[in-house]
């Protein structure tokens, strides 16, 4: 087991009654869902656009993202919350089933083994739950990453 940083901290949401969190230090802010635009040809995990304050914001599905086959209900517009976090080239809305709160490294054991998925970080044991800690890099460049163009298929069908 890993021994966890004091001060270190996290933002937590909820995916399909599971706990997820990310950095606290990445989070910009929390808000209830905003109306998102559907964008044509966008990645899979890639909900759409919105508008923050004047600034056109990506929405990524983190249900998508993560595998969740799980149906959301109602609207992705309407369903609830937004995280937004810094990344790489600006602010990224993640599209969240419901806001958690703060959880800190006081709270908090020491991490159990990260999971086989790149896009974990670490998962904590807590009291009555388990924290799974998004490595939010890895987890927004599979976001914005294209599909794989499926390679040209010859006459016989065989693939070349």
């Amino acid at each position: 087991m890993t021994a966890l940083a004091n001060g270190q901290a996290w933002c937590t949401f909820q995916l399909a009654g599971g706990d997820y969190g990310v950095e606290l230090a990445r989070v910009q802010e929390v808000m209830r869902s905003q109306p998102v635009t559907r964008l044509p040809h966008a990645p899979h995990a890639i909900a759409g656009l919105m508008n923050l304050r004047g600034r056109i914001v990506p929405v990524v599905d983190t249900r998508r993202l993560l595998g969740i086959d799980e149906p959301r209900s109602g609207d992705v517009a309407r369903s609830g919350g937004l995280v937004v976090v810094r990344g790489a080239e600006g602010p990224v809305a993640l599209l969240v089933d419901a806001i958690g709160d703060v959880r800190r490294a006081e709270d908090a054991p020491p991490s159990l083994p990260a999971a086989e998925s790149p896009l974990i970080a670490r998962t904590l044991a807590l009291p009555g739950q388990l924290l799974v800690v998004l490595d939010l890099d890895r987890a927004l460049e599979r976001a914005f990453a294209s599909p794989a163009a499926p390679s040209p298929t010859r006459a016989d069908g065989s693939r070349s």
